[in-house]
């Protein structure tokens, strides 16, 4: 990267931290703007990234992403100096910007990445040879079978699950001495990261997302459960002996998780469930559901929310009903949805249901204790999705090449087509950059920080997917809005991943624009 442009990015990097300084701090009045702030911060932290891991032949991809990165900032922070209070209207370097963004440098990045693979991210030896085995996996089993089951709608095969568990996939998040693949005495997010982003690569659905929900209950329970609970749900849950599903959402209550209202109420050895859950994935095949439930009715925010491992009989059916023997019922139905096929998400319902106390996680020592406890579990989940969207990126974009190559128009290639180049040349980035942030998080997360980062780094990667998503099918033409075509449900299912674990704009606003404007 050349010394001016460097410079440029000091200078915005300087400005965006003033911006956040100046911006109010209404998190409801100003959330316009502290949108707009924080989806900036997040882009910016991605570029720098691709920047830091750049070198040879890819630093041209890393300068035309940078630099694209930064018109848009300045797009943003001195179009109105009145918005952010900033009086500069010019800024040293402009010509640096410009450069790296001519249409004969996007079509070389373009003609570059047509041509040859992204950028490889550079590994350890152990996790190159953990990526080998699941991106072998994904290409061999996952992805033969991905499209029949996003256009039937069906569940995830046991002919996927079983290998799955056979390779330990279940167990990432849990410790080895609870029978899991994580080090006792430290975390490996990485390896989570790369086994995520290889599965995803071959369907969101029904692979890509498989370990989440033991990923945020392996979190939930380490963080406070009891020695008996963990001894009792972690191996299972390792092994793939026990599926799960994580059952926090409401109809009123969707990213506001403080908002919670299915009630939790005591009784003689345990507690009644009554109320309703929405967006409860996995639920039939699941043996064990993590809900977060009210067990404090007179303290309305998050302070009177407790967790529960409730048990159920698993089941494959699109709608179940399990009834207990003193009356209590637990239903579900699964909700049609555009993509994100393969595990199902359910509507519940929980009418008297009972709960024995020592499924209370963490005992009375937990009692409404429970939005903590989760919050643990998702900081770790919103990482993981940063790493589906760039499993479902990748595969959008090596679908696009190839289509791309073999398609002909006004008697050219269109991989040929300047358009074309330029679209190919920022897919290249948003990916690349996606991958090494993630990567970053991963690492820092790793040594305790990096809790600002993980929620960055999802807004960034989850937004990118969207628009490689759509690039990818808009390349295809009317081919891509086929259902037959794989980049149709790349782009159907890319739409999720900016809503669950905390949608866009609850993510920016309330978690990233509380950290930077209120702090």
């Amino acid at each position: 990267m050349n010394n001016d442009l460097e410079n440029s990015a000091k200078e915005y990097s300087a400005l965006l931290d003033q911006a956040c300084m100046n911006v109010g701090a209404d998190l409801f009045e100003d959330q316009i703007e502290i949108f707009d702030l924080a989806m900036a911060k997040a882009r910016f932290s991605a570029a720098m990234s691709l920047v830091n891991h750049s070198e040879g032949e890819h630093q041209g991809l890393a300068t035309y992403f940078l630099a694209s990165t930064l018109r848009e900032l300045d797009q943003l922070l001195l179009a109105d100096p009145n918005v952010y209070g900033l009086s500069q209207s010019e800024i040293s370097g402009k010509d640096a910007i410009n450069e790296p963004l001519k249409p004969e440098n996007a079509m070389r990045i373009g003609r570059q990445y047509a041509n040859a693979s992204l950028p490889e991210i550079e590994l350890a030896s152990e996790h190159e040879i953990i990526r080998k085995t699941f991106s072998d996996f994904s290409d061999k089993h996952i992805k033969p079978v991905a499209q029949k089951i996003h256009n039937e709608n069906l569940l995830v095969p046991r002919s996927l699950i079983e290998p799955l568990k056979d390779l330990g996939t279940f167990g990432l998040s849990i410790p080895e001495q609870f029978g899991g693949l994580k080090p006792d005495d430290r975390e490996d997010l990485i390896t989570m990261v790369i086994v995520t982003e290889e599965l995803s690569a071959g369907s969101l659905g029904a692979a890509g997302s498989l370990i989440t929900r033991p990923e945020i209950i392996a979190r939930a329970l380490l963080e406070g459960g009891t020695e008996q609970q963990k001894n009792k749900w972690l191996g299972k849950i390792a092994s793939g002996e026990t599926l799960c599903a994580v059952s926090v959402t409401e109809a009123n209550a969707g990213s506001d998780v403080a908002s919670v209202s299915l009630s939790a109420a005591k009784t003689e050895g345990g507690y009644i469930l009554n109320g309703s859950k929405l967006w409860c994935t996995f639920a039939g095949a699941a043996n064990v559901i993590l809900v977060l439930a009210r067990t404090d009715k007179t303290e309305k925010s998050h302070k009177g929310l407790s967790l529960f491992m409730v048990e159920k009989p698993s089941s494959e059916s699109d709608e179940f009903e399990f009834s207990q023997d003193g009356g209590g019922r637990m239903t579900g139905k699964a909700i049609k949805t555009l993509g994100y096929r393969g595990m199902h998400s359910f509507e519940m319902s929980y009418t008297d249901f009972f709960v024995p106390e020592e499924n209370l996680i963490g005992g009375e020592t937990g009692l409404n204790r429970g939005f903590y406890y989760t919050m643990k579990g998702f900081l770790n989940g919103r990482l993981q999705t940063a790493a589906r969207a760039c499993g479902l990126m990748r595969s959008a974009y090596e679908s696009t090449k190839a289509f791309a190559t073999d398609r002909s128009i006004f008697n050219k290639k269109l991989i040929d087509h300047p358009l074309t180049l330029r679209k190919i040349a920022d897919i290249a980035g948003l990916i690349s950059a996606s991958r090494t942030y993630t990567l970053d998080v991963a690492k820092k997360m790793e040594q305790g920080g990096g809790a600002l980062d993980a929620n960055l780094v999802k807004l960034f990667a989850c937004q990118s997917a969207e628009k490689v998503a759509r690039d990818a099918l808009q390349l295809h033409g009317g081919m891509g809005y086929a259902q037959e075509t794989e980049v149709s449900r790349h782009f159907v299912d890319a739409k999720v991943l900016s809503i669950f674990e905390g949608t866009e704009e609850t993510l920016a606003v309330r978690v990233v624009g509380r950290e930077m404007t209120v702090n």
